[in-house]
């Protein structure tokens, strides 16, 4: 039987990454083929969209058509991109968006969650629904490794400890944060926030730092590898940023720094969330509803950010900003800067989802 199973992968995969044969569900709603990932090399003064799916047939693919879930990059391999769509599955360049392969045998779900192993570029953690899949050889095949009981739930969140990566956290749709610790052989329950986890991260200097963010419930910190969590709320009244959440980012740069963004504000704060500082846009609150930040990993006074129709750019820390029209009627949804080359920014877009 596991022959048949490894027979099966082999075809699927072989069928998908040389007969051209791949079978994408769109949705016209999404704005025909201007979706998938666009890149600039010059800090967003441009943008090309990076799309191409090569096969040996000579008629290319495209994730043009594609919504994008989630957009990650290897954590120690900049070339090396993983497009999560919804609805399509996921997809994967290894020449810093170049050309994209489709990781077939994960088939067409919607992967709001991708990390890649600190250690092991090859060991790749994705997302589909309730349940977590695993592959150790380079997308080339892949294991369920956790599934939710419960139909309903998604898992929308993954972090890898850096420090040890036998540790894994996973948040879900259902507010579970969920740790195992042999790299995905078993599980138990850390903590619930009682709202759907977004997005988890680690203090890059410190992995015994986690931060789990709730657009209901707002941001939660643990110190101590999970065990314990504090809700920070109370630190992010004054701003009125309790709630509401979108992105959550730790530059490398400087201890203790984190850039928050909410739907209509952006903070940063330099003691790793005891207290935070808001960055003035030029953009009023209800006109500046933010998907996704970035900053350089090596200048954090250069920042980003994305709405529905906008890129924007601060040279100076936010002192001012300089708007660019999207390259797209779909709207900027994730944003990746490429550490070793920080003017070449990835931005995947998203359009009405069914």
């Amino acid at each position: 039987m596991l022959n048949k199973i490894k027979i099966t992968i082999l075809l699927i995969a072989l069928c998908a990454l040389v007969s051209g044969c791949i079978t994408l569900q769109t949705d016209s709603k999404s704005g025909g083929n201007d979706g998938g990932v666009f890149r600039t090399g010059d800090k967003g003064s441009s943008w090309q969209q990076a799309v191409l799916i090569p096969t040996a047939s000579g008629k290319p693919g495209s994730i043009g058509p594609l919504n994008t879930a989630s957009l990650v990059m290897d954590p120690n391999d900049s070339k090396a991109i993983y497009f999560g769509s919804f609805d399509n599955g996921l997809f994967y360049s290894y020449d810093r968006a170049q050309t994209w392969q489709a990781a077939a045998i994960l088939g067409k779900g919607t992967i709001k969650a991708i990390a890649v192993d600190p250690d092991s570029k090859c060991v790749i953690y994705a997302a589909i629904n309730n349940a977590v899949y695993k592959s150790t050889d380079c997308n080339r095949t892949w294991e369920q490794i956790y599934f939710d009981n419960d139909l309903k739930a998604v898992i929308s969140a993954i972090a890898i400890d850096h420090y040890d990566s036998n540790n894994i956290y996973i948040g879900s749709s259902q507010g579970n944060i969920i740790k195992s610790s042999d790299r995905g052989a078993s599980w138990r329950a850390l903590y619930k926030i009682g709202g759907g986890i977004e997005k988890m991260i680690m203090d890059p200097h410190d992995s015994r730092v986690i931060f789990a963010a709730s657009a209901d419930k707002g941001i939660y910190r643990s110190k101590d590898n999970g065990l314990n969590w504090v809700d920070l709320k109370d630190k992010l009244k004054e701003f009125q940023a309790e709630k509401d959440f979108k992105d959550l980012l730790i530059p490398n740069m400087e201890e203790n720094l984190i850039f928050l963004a909410t739907k209509y504000k952006i903070l940063t704060s330099l003691d790793s969330g005891d207290s935070w500082a808001e960055i003035k846009l030029i953009t009023s609150e209800d006109k500046s509803y933010i998907n996704s930040i970035a900053v350089n990993p090596q200048n954090a006074h250069e920042i980003y950010y994305a709405t529905d129709t906008t890129f924007y750019r601060s040279l100076d820390g936010g002192q001012n900003w300089t708007p660019k029209k999207l390259p797209t009627a779909r709207s900027g949804w994730k944003l990746l800067i490429d550490p070793d080359e920080p003017s070449i920014i990835y931005m995947g877009v998203k359009g009405s989802i069914k």
